[in-house]
């Protein structure tokens, strides 16, 4: 148990069999009245933000996620197959657990493994992936003197803005968390 006055960004509770992420808190005192805590929380499993405000003497569990670091080796169906990078052991999750990830998952690709009592909540990817261009329109000269940007799909099917500058058969750095493109690698 921890109180609510104790509370630190990212760190993990439970309230009502619901497992939340600590995104914001602030602390409040009020000049008449009670001393409280205004939070922002996200449920883990859903992915949904939610408000929630406490009384600053109450306290709520603490909760524990491991995280393994696995590699993906490959996907069959709708399901997903990783290796623990320690234990060689496998493990299979289902498509409707990996959320984004798909969009950048490669084969090989090292990821972390959110698992609470036996439960996998989630895959965490690395912030950024480098993705080869598979198609995207042509550059024309002139193109890179006035700015702006075109989409781009990348070997793993998905479509992020990118310079006129980008061609197809690029290597370029797309940052996982908000899917924009960072630079072009190769060249």
């Amino acid at each position: 148990m921890i109180s609510v006055t104790d509370f630190k960004t990212g760190l993990t509770i439970e309230i009502d069999g619901e497992l939340y992420t600590v995104v914001e808190f602030m602390h409040v005192k009020p000049g008449k009245g009670a001393a409280f805590v205004r939070s922002k929380l996200k449920n883990i499993r859903t992915g949904f933000t939610v408000e929630r405000t406490f009384n600053s003497n109450e306290k709520v569990e603490t909760t524990r996620i491991e995280y393994r670091e696995m590699q993906f080796l490959y996907k069959m169906d709708n399901d997903y197959t990783f290796m623990d990078t320690e234990t060689y052991e496998q493990l299979t999750i289902p498509e409707s657990k990996m959320g984004d990830a798909t969009k950048y998952l490669k084969e090989n690709m090292v990821c972390e493994i959110q698992i609470y009592q036996n439960e996998i909540l989630g895959v965490q990817l690395p912030n950024t992936v480098e993705l080869e261009v598979i198609a995207t329109d042509p550059s024309f000269k002139g193109d890179t003197a006035t700015g702006g940007s075109k989409p781009a799909t990348l070997e793993t099917g998905v479509v992020v803005s990118v310079p006129f500058f980008v061609e197809v058969g690029d290597i370029i750095s797309v940052d996982t968390r908000t899917n924009q493109y960072l630079k072009r690698v190769n060249k």
